[in-house]
C-alpha cells in the first residue's frame, strides 16, 4: 500500500494521539482513588495500545483487513468492554451510599481525571473524523472508523461513570 504524504502525516498525528492516550490512561489509573475508575482507565489504556498497533501497521504499509472475522472479534471485544463499563456504572450506583464516606477530595480528583480524559477523547475522535475523509484506501478508512467508534465508546464509558457518581449533569 502506497500512502500519500498527507496520509502519512495524518497517521503520525494519530500515532501521537494514541501514545498520549495510553500515557494518560495509565497515569490516571494510578492516580484514581476509586478502584472501579482505575479498572476503567486500565481497560482503556489496553484498547489504546491496540489502536496504536493498528496505526503502526498502516504506517508500515499493511492494509488492515477488517473482514468479517476480525470485525466480529473486535465488535465482541467492544461489547464486552461496554458491558463491563455498564456493570461498573451499576456497581457504582449500588455503592453510592458507601462511597459517601469517601473523601470529597478523592472524588473531586477523580472527576478532574475523568473530565480531562473526556476532553481528550472528544479531541481524538474529531481527529479521526478528519483522517477518515482523507484516506483513499477503503480498508484503512474502515479501520480508522472502527478506532473512532471505540474512542467514542471510551467517552461514553467515562460519561456513564461520572453520571453514576453524580459528577456530570447535563440538565
Amino acid at each position: 500500500m502506497q500512502l500519500s504524504q498527507k496520509e502519512k502525516q495524518l497517521l503520525q498525528d494519530q500515532k501521537k494521539h494514541e501514545q498520549v492516550c495510553i500515557q494518560k490512561y495509565e497515569s490516571n489509573a494510578q492516580q484514581a482513588s476509586d478502584p472501579q475508575l482505575q479498572q476503567l482507565f486500565q481497560s482503556y489504556a489496553q484498547q489504546e495500545q491496540q489502536h496504536l498497533s493498528t496505526i503502526e501497521s498502516i504506517m508500515n504499509g499493511q492494509v488492515p483487513s477488517m473482514g468479517q472475522g476480525q470485525q466480529s472479534q473486535q465488535s465482541q471485544q467492544s461489547q464486552t468492554s461496554m458491558q463491563s463499563n455498564a456493570q461498573t456504572g451499576q456497581s457504582a450506583t449500588a455503592s453510592a451510599s458507601a462511597s459517601s464516606t469517601a473523601s470529597a477530595t478523592g472524588s473531586q480528583a477523580d472527576a478532574m481525571l475523568c473530565n480531562d480524559m473526556l476532553m481528550t477523547e472528544k479531541f481524538v475522535s474529531g481527529a479521526y473524523d478528519t483522517a477518515i475523509f482523507e484516506f483513499t484506501d477503503a480498508n484503512v478508512r474502515q479501520a480508522l472508523n472502527h478506532i473512532q467508534k471505540e474512542e467514542q465508546q471510551h467517552g461514553e464509558g467515562i460519561y456513564n461513570y461520572l453520571s453514576s457518581k453524580g459528577m456530570y449533569n447535563v440538565k
